[in-house]
């Protein structure tokens, strides 16, 4: 094949594909403009990285000078440093070194890394003085410069005199030892305006400024616009010396693009003009062709697309003669619907399988079918299955005929429907079964319609609002209620309901609410409202309202959503039972109750009942408030209340008590003491029953009554028969004493008045007066001792107040101090300087007095007498603890007569048996009692007992 040939058929082959030819003349040209718009963007990119380059260069020069300068700077600043380590003309040098220098704004000297020398001074004092090795701020910077024993540029940082800064810190070594830093300080603003930072930073590009942070170890940046720029076109440069980057960063990474966006698009313009021109000249002579094998194809697919759905459809399709009525073909889904064999179908006709009573419609149709006077037609018929069911379906019937011609076969569209017709026949009968339930039902019930009332709710915003700002809005809105009242509708009430209302006509309850029921009813219909706005679907309740008749009756309602009509309320059921017997009797057996409590309540007692096995109260009456402090609801929250609140002493008795005789099922009483709610005690007399039913205790019925002033004067009564008693024990102890006293004393006085009356000389007469007078002085002493035992013993009402031990301690001490220091007595006074006993003023000090003098008389010969004193509580009673190292007493020889009158242990000549006998009468008279420990030759202690 020639050339000639190939080109024609490559000619002949684009000219045969418009589209085809078209399609590469827009590649073509498109993928030629792609090429020259890719080598104009490598061009403007590289110069672009060129100028990059250059402004980071001159940047980074700039920077590397002003490292430098301030480099020289910290050496000429070390130069001046004499071999001592003393600067000179620190200043005059500083000034040259600044104002030379536009990039430095101070320099420091820093002997010893604390900073001394600051150049210029003002604006920089608050670093004078500063540690800088001893900073965590400053530390590891200079320690670097140190170890690389060169200078190192710390920072950005915040300068201690304020605002940022870098220092650069050069360490200065004499003798090969570290003397100290020689500093040099630029601000970062200075930074910036003398590296050029601030001056190339244009809307085209932008620096940043980096170091790694020794801490963390990420990298911090110190200018704006820190966000990450990994994506955008960035060159960098590194400084060793402070361990720095710098990066010049694109602003836009698509201002490239941007510029040759209009040419892209211009190029992709210009190729699908060209393609879309090739393919509009080419494309004209095949569209004949092409036109012709699509109507061939559309009819191949039709044909196709009609026996597909014909075989495959799941519904019944039959083709059938429309003069005779036979099936020319049915599709598979008819015959099973029928339960015929496709082969036994088309030997049929329509008539032979259609119901009786459904032909006559049938044909009627047919015949307006073929006069043309429908189109079309459906209808709903029964068909006979091959074993004599019926079977129904819906029948769509379309002629495939056109109009004005005869007709000849039409198509029938067959849907079984037995099933819906099934459910429908359920359905009416559940109907049925409904209403005769409804209108036969024993309760009253309305079927009513709420659909406009949820609308009305929903235009107010009330749905779904919180319970406590409807039930607000609506007490606010009666005229909302009422609205709403209207809005239901009555579409039917039962029997019971016509009775309920007295009426025979259903028609005066059907229609508008509003025209049944009034205000009085309102409060019932809230309700209603209410579980409406917070979709519930059933409430009950119970209320009173007025009927037709002018009536008040007690009605218990039940407002049900009928299910599948949640969303709309189209049907709710509303019983309303008529309750007012049932009401009537309860208000009967509440008064009742009332009663039976109010009668409770009089009663001078607590009436109470309770569990048998527990104890635990279930009723108590109001009378507990009275006696005890206690409402019943506090007492019955708790089920051991009682237990709980009766006397620590008596609980474990009363609960053994009770049990016993629970257990016995004997009816029983007993006095016990309970705890008021102000911490008072009670005494209760209780009577217990023990409800026994089938020989089993079910229930304790009791009354508590109060006895304590009964009690209170029974224990008066036998507290004053007990001191009864003890006087006249005391009174004939007393009697014994006085009579063998005085008898002694009369005694020594008759016989002295014989001896005087028979002396033979006045010396003897005038010695016999002398003796006799002693025996009257001692005489006299008694009757002293006997008229103070008798003011102990019968002074009942003495006066008693709070007194501070320690400070009669103190008190007595002082007046026995010519005794203490006579004797060289040691005292110790533990006794703790808050303790207040409640005494007789007189009793304490005699008390006190005759302890602590008796403890200086009867000290030890061979030893130094120590007495000590301290106090504590013991069993919530005050000690008072008097002891010494004095010379005992043999309790098992004499600690029975220990306490006695004119009982005497020791041949002391101050010995008198009085004082002990004294102080004992005084301690019981207040209360109290004495207790006391010796051994002989070792010391004695007595414990006093304060009530």
């Amino acid at each position: 094949m020639n050339l000639d040939k190939k080109i024609t058929i490559l000619i002949s082959w684009f000219l045969s594909r418009p589209k085809t030819t078209g399609i590469l003349v827009f590649t073509l040209l498109f993928l030629v403009s792609n090429l020259i718009l890719f080598l104009r963007y490598q061009i403007i990119k590289e110069s672009e990285q060129r100028e990059m380059s250059s402004i980071l260069n001159v940047v980074h020069q700039n920077i590397e000078q002003s490292l430098k300068n301030s480099h020289i700077s910290t050496l000429t600043l070390a130069m001046t440093i004499d071999d001592n380590g003393n600067p000179s003309n620190f200043d005059e040098i500083g000034k040259q070194l600044v104002d030379s220098n536009p990039n430095i704004d101070a320099v420091e000297l820093v002997p010893n890394g604390v900073i001394k020398y600051v150049y210029p001074l003002k604006g920089n004092e608050p670093v004078v003085n500063y540690d800088v090795l001893n900073s965590p701020k400053a530390r590891k910077s200079a320690m670097k410069a140190i170890e690389n024993r060169k200078i190192y540029y710390a920072g950005p940082l915040e300068l201690k005199q304020g605002g940022q800064g870098i220092v650069g810190w050069f360490p200065v070594f004499k003798s090969n030892k570290f003397w100290g830093f020689c500093t040099v300080v630029i601000k970062f603003n200075t930074f910036l305006e003398t590296s050029g930072i601030k001056t190339f930073s244009t809307d085209k590009y932008y620096f940043q400024f980096s170091k790694t942070n020794p801490e963390t170890g990420k990298e911090e940046f110190f200018l704006p616009n820190k966000k990450n720029f990994a994506n955008k076109t960035h060159l960098t440069v590194s400084f060793p010396d402070g361990d720095w980057k710098l990066y010049l960063i694109t602003t836009n990474n698509y201002y490239l693009i941007k510029q040759l966006i209009p040419i892209a698009i211009l190029a992709i313009v210009l190729s699908l003009i060209c393609g879309l021109f090739t393919t509009s000249l080419l494309k004209r002579p095949s569209e004949l062709q092409r036109l012709v094998h699509s109507q061939a194809l559309r009819l191949m697919k039709s044909e196709i697309k009609f026996k597909s759905i014909f075989e495959q459809a799941a519904i019944g399709i039959a083709h059938i003669d429309s003069n005779s009525g036979t099936f020319i073909e049915a599709n598979e889904r008819f015959c099973q619907m029928l339960g015929y064999e496709t082969n036994e179908i088309s030997k049929m006709d329509y008539m032979m399988i259609t119901h009786p009573n459904d032909l006559e419609n049938d044909f009627k149709k047919m015949r307006l079918l073929k006069r043309g006077v429908i189109r079309e037609f459906g209808l709903e018929k029964r068909f006979f299955h091959k074993d004599g069911n019926i079977v129904w379906a819906s029948v769509t019937i379309t002629p495939l005929w056109s109009v004005g011609e005869k007709p000849t076969s039409h198509i029938g569209i067959i849907e079984d429907i037995t099933d819906k017709k099934e459910a429908q026949d359920r359905i009416k009968r559940s109907e049925k079964r409904f209403k005769s339930l409804f209108n036969n039902s024993p309760i009253p019930l309305w079927e009513e319609d709420f659909s406009e009332v949820k609308k009305y709710l929903t235009e107010l915003g009330l749905i779904d609002m919180p319970r406590e700002e409807v039930e607000a809005y609506l007490k606010n809105n009666i005229d909302v209620i009422r609205k709403c009242l209207s809005l239901v509708k009555v579409i039917d009430v039962n029997n019971m309901c016509l009775a309920l209302h007295s009426v025979k006509d259903k028609n005066i309850l059907k229609g508008k609410l509003s025209t049944i029921f009034d205000d009085e009813s309102i409060p019932i219909f809230s309700k209603q409202l209410i579980a409406i706005t917070q979709r519930q679907n059933h409430i009950t309740g119970d209320s009173q309202i007025k009927f037709m008749d002018n009536q008040y009756k007690h009605i218990h309602f039940r407002w049900s959503v009928v299910p599948e009509y949640e969303k709309t309320l189209e049907r709710v059921l509303v019983s309303t039972e008529d309750i007012t017997e049932r009401k009537n009797s309860e208000e009967v057996i509440l008064k009742s109750q009332q009663k039976i409590e109010s009668l409770i309540n009089t009663i001078d007692g607590i009436v109470w009942e309770g569990d048998p096995n527990t104890f635990d109260f279930t009723f108590i009456s109001r009378k507990v408030e009275d006696i005890l402090g206690y409402t019943p609801e506090e007492w019955l929250e708790t089920p051991s209340f009682w237990i709980n609140h009766v006397h620590p002493d008596d609980k474990e008795w009363v609960i053994a008590f009770m049990s016993r005789y629970t257990y016995e099922k004997r009816q029983h009483d007993f006095e016990y003491r309970m705890i008021r709610k102000d911490g008072e005690i009670v005494w209760l007399r209780d009577i217990v029953s023990v409800v026994v039913e089938n020989d089993i205790a079910v229930n304790l019925r009791g009354i508590m009554i109060d006895i304590t002033k009964a009690k209170m004067a029974e224990i008066e009564l036998n507290n004053t028969l007990h001191l009864v008693t003890e006087q006249n024990k005391r009174l004939l102890n007393f009697s014994y004493i006085v009579s063998h006293n005085l008898r002694s004393h009369t005694s020594n006085i008759q016989s002295i008045s014989n001896l005087i009356e028979s002396a033979d000389t006045d010396e003897e007469r005038d010695e016999m007066i002398q003796l006799l007078k002693s025996v009257s002085s001692v005489l006299n002493e008694t009757m002293n001792n006997l008229n103070e035992v008798v003011t102990i013993q019968t002074n009942i009402n003495l006066i008693i107040e709070p007194l501070n031990l320690k400070k009669y301690i103190n008190k007595t001490l002082d007046v026995l101090r010519e005794q203490l220091l006579k004797n060289d007595v040691i005292i110790h006074n533990d006794v703790n300087k808050d303790i207040e006993v409640k005494y007789n003023p007189a009793y304490l000090e005699s008390i006190l007095l005759n302890f602590i003098s008796n403890a200086i008389r009867y000290g030890h010969a061979d030893r130094q007498t120590v007495i000590d004193l301290k106090s504590y509580q013991e069993d919530g009673k005050t000690v008072l603890e008097i002891s010494d190292n004095g010379i005992g007493i043999d309790l098992e020889k004499n600690g029975e007569k220990l306490f006695g009158m004119y009982k005497t242990f020791t041949n002391h000549a101050d010995a008198r048996g009085i004082g002990l006998f004294i102080s004992k009468n005084q301690i019981d008279a207040m209360g109290g009692k004495i207790v006391v420990k010796s051994t002989l030759d070792e010391g004695t202690t007595f414990k006093i007992y304060f009530r």
